[in-house]
């Protein structure tokens, strides 16, 4: 009888398991659109230019360069991705980073919703934001105020 109970309990145990609701809902959340203002803009082409970085302009208000463009499909605002990536301010001093570190895209700064759809996995860009398309006009975790933030990121995968 015991064998017949153990045998029904894993049965059971496998049906439940395999009848488990899994989220299937469609992403609802829309491609970034912000534009950053013009004073922005023009404040971080000044830094690009002082530093003679050589970078691409976005017609949103950022610019970017791009390591390494990785291969296949490339994330969009829906997408789970995992990265390695360094957050410094433009006098060089770090603020913050990580390995390995998995996000909803739709749940980051603008300026990463905008800039890592511009690589595949595997990809590696630089991301130089003005302040209404990282953190703003609000201090956070060691970031002044209306500050231009540079991240490194290396997109390891799209999940």
């Amino acid at each position: 009888m015991k064998k017949y109970t153990l045998a029904l309990l894993l049965a059971v145990a496998m049906f439940a398991g395999g009848c488990q609701q899994t989220d299937t809902t469609p992403c609802t959340a829309t491609p970034v659109t912000t534009k950053a203002p013009a004073s922005e803009v023009a404040t971080l082409k000044q830094y690009i230019d002082a530093n003679k970085i050589t970078a691409t302009a976005d017609d949103r208000g950022f610019y970017y360069t791009i390591q390494s463009p990785g291969t296949g499909s490339k994330p969009t605002i829906c997408s789970n991705v995992t990265v390695n990536y360094v957050g410094k301010l433009t006098n060089g001093s770090t603020f913050d980073q990580g390995n390995g570190v998995s996000f909803g895209l739709s749940q980051l700064i603008l300026g990463w919703q905008e800039g890592i759809p511009l690589i595949a996995s595997g990809g590696s860009i630089t991301l130089y934001l003005p302040p209404s398309l990282a953190y703003g006009s609000a201090a956070t975790n060691g970031i002044p105020a209306n500050s231009i933030l540079v991240f490194t990121i290396d997109l390891t995968s799209i999940n």
